[in-house]
């Protein structure tokens, strides 16, 4: 394959919808990107087509993607590294990944939105165990970004997350372009849970979509599920702000209302009746909401955190409440009435939103090479 050796090198391990777009991010933005696809015939398409038909159809593809099924081929001259694995799937992977990259003090960059099933640990969390690598070169990239449209080269942002600000800069730098604008923090924490939690209220969204309720509905349970995705993401330590930005209500938003979203299309199925075997077959992609509901829930146990609305979806999951009587923006342990505010205190957050979207527009006004912070 022809390679510009001029061109900063990066590696897309995972060829679905995700890696892939994001892979056209990068290759947009100047680098050239070796994607490692399990498949051979997929990478045979990527570099012969330039196409993705399966997952991105319609999709034309940089001159500057390469694929390949060999995953020392991928990584091999790589200066960061993007992890693109069904989060469930991710250990296992990274156990092939290890003895390619240790050696480096390359970023590691998570595009995953998961919980591990078994031990309830964030991606970056397996990255590290895996990987034997220090926190500070891993980093999360998160936001309302659903695969097709951004593929359409739609324009949207997203924030890159690192405990070290200078791998956040060097990877927002990198993985950014004309219609891919990226931010920055340190939130390591609230920006995966945001990621992870906002599928589980999609997941909900759909599924009174699929009964057959309304806008009011949905509203409920987008508001209440911000709620109550901010009070579990502050109990494990992340910062409320980072849940008002693009990391939380920015991909809360997308989501929900986007029949491109697979935790969406997965909850509609459940609420027109379809049981979760069903379901799981019909999906051509990973919906991780599905998988995350259970470890979510302990985690919330055990930190003391209600969350009626992913207590309802995993019931409806469990096929021991009928879609039909979820109503989860309503639950309560009593009749007494409750109070609006978030057990953090944050729910009136809107100044703080509102100091976000005016830093973001300022930041376009000056056209600053630095990448912006996601939150105050």
């Amino acid at each position: 394959m022809s390679r510009r050796h001029d061109l900063p090198r990066v590696a897309v391990i995972g060829a679905g919808s995700w890696g892939t777009t994001f892979g056209k991010i990068l290759a947009d933005g100047g680098a050239h990107v070796t994607m490692w696809a399990r498949r051979p015939e997929l990478a045979n398409e990527i570099n012969e087509g330039k196409r993705n038909s399966e997952y991105l159809p319609g999709i034309n593809l940089p001159r500057e993607m390469h694929a390949t099924h060999h995953l020392s081929e991928a990584l091999e001259g790589a200066e960061q590294v993007y992890l693109s694995i069904p989060s469930q799937a991710v250990r296992q992977n990274l156990k092939a990944v290890r003895p390619l990259v240790t050696a480096s003090g390359i970023p590691i960059v998570s595009l995953m939105k998961g919980v591990e099933r078994r031990t309830g640990l964030r991606m970056s969390q397996v990255i590290e165990q895996e990987l034997h690598c220090d926190p500070n070169r891993i980093a999360v990239a998160s936001g309302p970004n659903l695969a097709l449209e951004i593929a359409r080269e739609q324009p949207t942002a997203a924030v890159i997350s690192s405990t070290s600000q200078e791998t956040a800069e060097a990877v927002a730098r990198r993985a950014r372009n004309a219609y891919f604008r990226t931010f920055v923090n340190t939130d390591v924490i609230g920006t995966e849970f945001g990621g992870v939690l906002k599928n589980l209220i999609a997941v909900a969204i759909g599924i009174v979509d699929g009964v057959g309720y309304g806008e009011n509905t949905k509203a409920s349970i987008i508001t209440r599920g911000l709620v109550e995705m901010t009070d579990f993401a502050v109990a494990q330590g992340a910062h409320p702000e980072t849940l008002q930005g693009l990391a939380g209500l920015g991909d809360l938003i997308a989501t929900c209302q986007s029949p491109l979203s697979r935790n969406n299309t997965a909850g509609r199925l459940l609420g027109q009746g379809y049981s979760f075997q069903d379901v799981v077959k019909q999906m051509n992609q990973t919906a991780e909401g599905l998988a995350s509901v259970a470890p979510v829930l302990q985690l919330a146990k055990d930190a003391g955190i209600s969350m009626p609305i992913v207590e309802q979806v995993k019931r409806v999951l469990d096929g021991t409440m009928n879609p039909r009587e979820i109503a989860p923006h309503l639950t309560t342990e009593d009749d007494e009435p409750t109070g609006e505010r978030t057990q953090n205190g944050q729910a009136g957050g809107g100044g703080a939103l509102w100091r976000s979207l005016q830093r973001t527009l300022d930041q376009f006004r000056n056209g600053g090479r630095r990448p912006p912070r996601d939150r105050p």
